[in-house]
């Protein structure tokens, strides 16, 4: 059996990332290893997701290019909820930025986000799964 057991997303910081994805999003923290030399190994999830992010400190002038722009403006991110209603609200009230106004789509309700570096993920409450 195989599974994607984590993405790498490029950050400028550890603790303002870790900040922002557990404090506002709510995400649990799964590892915070000191490696020495200023390098972690830090992951973060989604509570009861399998997936973890990567929170991978940009150290070269090339990475740090990329800090917020991992797909080149696109959505890049795709974050499935079961309550898209009650993300939206607690994340609005944190601060989170919404591109756009929630949608109904034919797979479901969905709004584009920017992480704090503004990288666009999708918010989404697929469709058939109770409000």
């Amino acid at each position: 059996m195989s599974r994607l057991g984590a993405v790498s997303l490029l950050v400028r910081d550890y603790d303002e990332a870790i900040a922002f994805y557990v404090g506002k999003l709510g995400f649990d923290l799964a590892e915070d290893t000191d490696m020495g030399g200023g390098k972690r190994w830090v992951t973060v999830r989604p509570k009861g997701g399998e997936t973890a992010l990567l929170l991978a400190k940009a150290t070269t002038p090339e990475q740090v290019a990329r800090v917020g722009d991992q797909a080149g403006g696109r959505v890049w991110l795709f974050l499935e909820t079961d309550d898209f209603a009650r993300d939206h609200a607690a994340w609005t009230a944190a601060g989170v930025a919404f591109r756009e106004e929630p949608r109904h789509e034919a797979y479901g309700v969905v709004a584009v986000f920017e992480d704090l570096y503004g990288n666009a993920w999708d918010l989404i409450q697929p469709a058939g799964d109770a409000a």
